[in-house]
């Protein structure tokens, strides 16, 4: 698969390749279990746990990891998955075209301004790129206000506080339709 870019005027180049679980394992494991990175739920992965969570993922068909990079330097993670079979089964009632989708900004000392908006906004051009998405579906913690308000940014709504084994999360939708009009606005 080639790599998949954009551009963000104020940020640059933003291109998406698929994750190589071995070869980006120690740069992704630096991400996941940095301080910010804590909604991640991987504070306390080895190496291994990194390489082996990315070697299953990639071997699943329901699933796809690509590393975002900025200007040809890595700097984002994003995790695409269909919600019928991972993450949410049982929790909602999905409809044809859902996508669901994870991402993390790397943590960094120099942070650019508005490059998370960028990313998020790429991304999501990226999931709606795919005529057959026709709702990406979100599920973070409920305490990670930050990621709503960015969320809320690009057309997502919340629906409802859902329980997973692992956290309280905030069902949230965003359709093609309400993407466009809020990066339009």
């Amino acid at each position: 698969m080639r790599p998949r870019t954009g551009t963000a005027p104020a940020v640059g180049a933003l291109t998406l390749r698929p994750v190589d679980p071995l070869t980006d394992a120690r740069l992704l494991h630096g991400w996941l279990t940095h301080p910010k990175s804590a909604f991640w739920l991987m504070q306390d992965a080895g190496l291994v746990d990194v390489e082996r969570a990315f070697m299953e993922l990639a071997a699943d068909e329901h699933q796809q990891a690509h590393l975002g990079l900025h200007d040809g330097v890595p700097a984002f993670l994003v995790e695409r998955y269909d919600p019928a079979h991972r993450e949410l089964v049982g929790l909602y009632e999905p409809e044809p075209g859902d996508v669901g989708m994870h991402f993390l900004v790397a943590p960094t000392d120099r942070p650019v301004h508005g490059f998370t908006r960028a990313v998020i906004t790429t991304v999501m051009t990226d999931l709606f790129a795919d005529p057959a998405t026709r709702r990406v579906v979100v599920e973070p913690d409920v305490a990670n206000t930050a990621v709503h308000a960015l969320n809320a940014t690009v057309g997502f709504v919340p629906e409802r506080e859902i329980q997973k084994p692992e956290k309280k999360a905030l069902l949230s939708f965003c359709t093609r339709e309400q993407f466009e009009r809020a990066v339009s606005a």
